[in-house]
């Protein structure tokens, strides 16, 4: 197998999304005064990313657009029947805290140096191109990748086929010389191994369990699990300043 192109997922495996909106929510709900409603700060974060989740999951299954799934999360929250201008409005000044940490996982730039060469690289996300570009840019990456999709103008979502494969025709290559890489061990490791990529899913911190295996995988045998991006050359075979090539096909 030889892989030409590596596609990247961007929140929570290039970029440290669940650390930057805990800081950047505890930040924002200090500055509205929204902490006394709760017993400790952590209950606060854990309300928001499960409301996050579930309308998250409601714009991935089409139910809803991107912008709809923003302001109805703020209006779950709050409890609030709040026009699309205030629940735009509040979301905005949560951004600002949120921006205000965003950085790469400490592996992302030497990974990304030492494939370089060796391979092109693309990103997918289930995401809006307006927020994933202007993420990509501010974090100084942007130009790395000569493609970049999202959910939200392709009109299909991660697991589906249709989106791992509609990065594949952009690069003009066939999907087994293409691999992918993710945290989710489903919406990124099984959807892509089933789209016929070769599926790499970072599990950093051994935050999930099962999914994916250690040696092997591969876009017939499900997930490659790694838990540094430090792997990756030897899961593409890559010959780079890592180490030596792998032996692994």
């Amino acid at each position: 197998m030889s892989i030409r192109a590596v596609v990247w997922d961007v929140d929570d495996t290039l970029f440290d999304y669940t650390t930057a909106d805990r800081v950047g929510m505890r930040g924002h709900l200090a500055a509205e005064g929204l902490l006394d409603g709760y017993d400790t700060v952590e209950q606060a974060l854990a309300r928001w990313r499960a409301i996050t989740d579930r309308q998250w999951a409601r714009f991935s299954a089409g139910e809803v657009t991107f912008d709809g799934q923003r302001r109805d999360r703020v209006r779950v929250f709050l409890g609030e029947q709040l026009s699309d201008d205030e629940a735009d409005a509040w979301f905005a000044r949560y951004r600002t805290h949120y921006e205000a940490v965003w950085a790469l996982f400490p592996d992302v730039l030497p990974a990304l140096d030492a494939l370089a060469v060796s391979h092109r690289h693309a990103v997918l996300s289930n995401s809006s191109i307006h927020v994933q570009d202007h993420k990509l840019r501010s974090l100084g990456v942007h130009h790395r990748f000569e493609v970049v999709l999202c959910a939200a103008e392709l009109g299909v979502s991660k697991p589906e086929a249709g989106a791992f494969l509609a990065v594949c025709e952009a690069l003009e290559l066939a999907p087994h010389h293409v691999a992918y890489v993710g945290d989710h061990p489903e919406i990124d490791g099984r959807g892509a191994a089933e789209a016929g990529l070769l599926s790499v899913w970072i599990d950093r911190g051994g935050a999930h369990t099962g999914g994916g295996r250690r040696t092997g995988g591969g876009a017939l045998g499900g997930p490659h699990r790694i838990a540094s991006l430090a792997e990756l050359p030897t899961v593409l075979g890559a010959d780079t300043r890592f180490g030596a090539p792998s032996t692994f096909r």
